[in-house]
């Protein structure tokens, strides 16, 4: 493919993909297709000869479509939102064009420095501490994703341990054993309702992993008292807890951990690395009515949101920032002779290389800088305000129907999560809505673990038949021992007709209207048979 042949191909391309975009509401949130269905559509193997451009082309259709979960759709109100937006496809374009590895300053220096720069602008839009920022001792690097970043502090946290407690040895056989022997006793610690990454990460870096209580008594969030607890209880054991991830938004009701209260403990631990996951909800700091929750994380020793999630940069962008890059530096850097060149030598410049666990890195700051440029703070702000204003829509939405739902969490971020509640039997005696209210409630509060397994088992039912109807997208979790069916709608397309329509279709399965008489014979209802 020469640039002529390139030019009409890629114009081709962005038609289809503005088309893709125009047609999305009108488009299946999700697939039809079983597993392993792709293989049969394709040859067993390269062919012999390459092809044209055209053919390749209409496989997109052919191929790929057919399987595809439309992330962007406005029915998709699963997990969180991988919001995408013209400016950073067009960013990606520029950055795949380019094709550096940009491991170190002299591979391309705008693409080091424009990611200081932007990690700068991304730092004081969302009102992080000036502890955070490259003119001090910290800054920002662009990761992958947030599971990422938690396995780079992760290991960066076990090894700052190690080097503070060996400081005085010098390097030899006697200190790499005890160094071994210091990792051995290492455990690092996350919320019960944390992102699983902090596991994973614990695993990877060889280290052992306690989750800290986030029970409903405190809407499901880690106090300091019992992160305090769980930590004198590792050290009673002889373990020494090294890293903890405090949530801002966990990923099952968007939670907040105590974060004023956690800061103040962290001057009792110099030694726990104290890494802020803010994945999703760290986008909402571009608010100023959100911005309350910055101060404290002065006192801890990372942060990390994704971009990719709710702030329009396509997926891969995630902004982990530090506040002593040393940590990582001392970590990750290691310089062979074919690495080294004057500007690093002399320390005039940034080798992100040096801060992270690949050595290289695509040039993911010009989405981020597209992005921001064409939306601006305000752009920004609105949208993040649209979409809270969703959440509460929603809720709304299911508290006037208190004979059918039970809000668990109130919204928080735009996400709402809730149960089904079980049918009354037959015998019961008939409630008005208002009476109906309290007693639904009640079901949080303390009723049988009977009627506990009944709104789990409901809730599971009514969650597996809406997805199974493919007409929204949505996903549950288990809070406090309570099966949830959890409903965010983040993406651009976002609108009330949607919340109103994903509600509608819950009140019919819950409450199986509408269902026909194969449906019914399926269920084995004795009015059927």
């Amino acid at each position: 493919m020469d640039s002529s042949q390139f030019r009409d191909a890629a114009k081709g391309a962005v038609d289809e993909i503005a088309n893709y975009y125009d047609t999305l509401e009108e488009r299946p949130v999700l697939p039809s297709v079983a597993p392993g269905y792709l293989r049969p559509l394709l040859p067993d193997s390269t062919p012999e000869e390459g092809e044209s451009w055209d053919k390749i082309q209409a496989d997109i259709d052919r191929v790929i479509m057919p399987g595809l979960t439309h992330w962007q759709s406005p029915k998709f109100m699963a997990f969180f939102p991988c919001n995408s937006s013209f400016p950073a496809m067009l960013g990606d374009m520029y950055s795949g064009a380019f094709n550096a590895a940009a491991f170190n300053w002299i591979c391309s220096p705008a693409v080091t420095e424009l990611e200081t720069v932007m990690m700068d602008w991304v730092a004081k839009l969302i009102a992080l501490p000036k502890e955070f920022l490259s003119d001090g001792e910290g800054g920002g690097i662009i990761q992958g994703t947030a599971s990422e970043v938690v396995v780079t502090a992760v290991v960066a946290a076990r090894e700052r341990l190690v080097r503070r407690k060996l400081a005085d040895m010098p390097e030899s056989e006697e200190r790499m054993d005890k160094a071994a022997d210091i990792r051995g006793r290492l455990v690092a610690l996350g919320s019960e309702q944390a992102h699983s990454s902090t596991q994973k990460a614990a695993m990877i870096a060889g280290t052992r992993y306690r989750s800290v209580p986030a029970p409903k008594e405190t809407n499901f969030s880690v106090t300091a008292a019992a992160l305090r607890k769980t930590i004198e209880e590792c050290r009673e054991k002889g373990l020494e807890p090294y890293y903890f991830t405090i949530t801002i938004g966990s990923t099952g009701t968007c939670a907040i951990d105590d974060l004023q209260g956690i800061a103040a403990l962290a001057k009792e631990y110099p030694d726990l690395w104290i890494h802020v996951d803010a994945a999703y909800a760290g986008s909402a700091l571009v608010c100023p009515e959100y911005q309350h929750l910055c101060p404290p994380i002065a006192a801890f020793d990372s942060f990390n949101f994704n971009l990719h999630k709710w702030l329009l940069v396509n997926f891969d962008c995630s902004a982990f920032f530090i506040k002593r890059r040393k940590d990582l530096m001392d970590t990750y850097s290691i310089t062979p002779s074919y690495l080294r060149n004057p500007h690093s030598d002399q320390g005039m410049v940034t080798d992100y290389r040096d801060w992270q666990i690949p050595l290289g890195r695509r040039f993911r700051s010009l989405k981020v800088w597209f992005v921001l440029r064409s939306y601006g703070v305000n752009g920004l702000r609105a949208l993040i305000r649209k979409h809270i204003d969703l959440g509460e829509y929603m809720h709304d939405l299911l508290k006037s129907r208190p004979d059918i739902f039970t809000v668990v969490t109130e919204p928080a971020f735009g996400l709402v999560t809730f149960q089904i509640n079980p049918s009354p039997p037959s015998s019961a005696p008939t409630t008005t809505e208002d009476e109906a209210h309290p007693r639904h409630e009640a079901c949080l509060n303390g009723l049988t673990s009977s009627d506990t397994q009944k709104a789990n088992q409901t809730t599971k039912q009514v969650y597996e038949k809406m997805n199974a109807k493919g007409e929204f997208f949505l996903t549950s979790t288990v809070a406090g021992g309570r099966y949830v069916i959890r409903v965010v709608s983040a993406t651009l397309l976002s609108e009330e007709k949607y919340i109103n329509g994903v509600f509608d279709a819950l009140v019919r399965v819950a409450t199986r209207e509408g269902e026909d008489e194969e449906e019914k014979e399926e269920r084995g209802d004795s009015s059927t048979r």
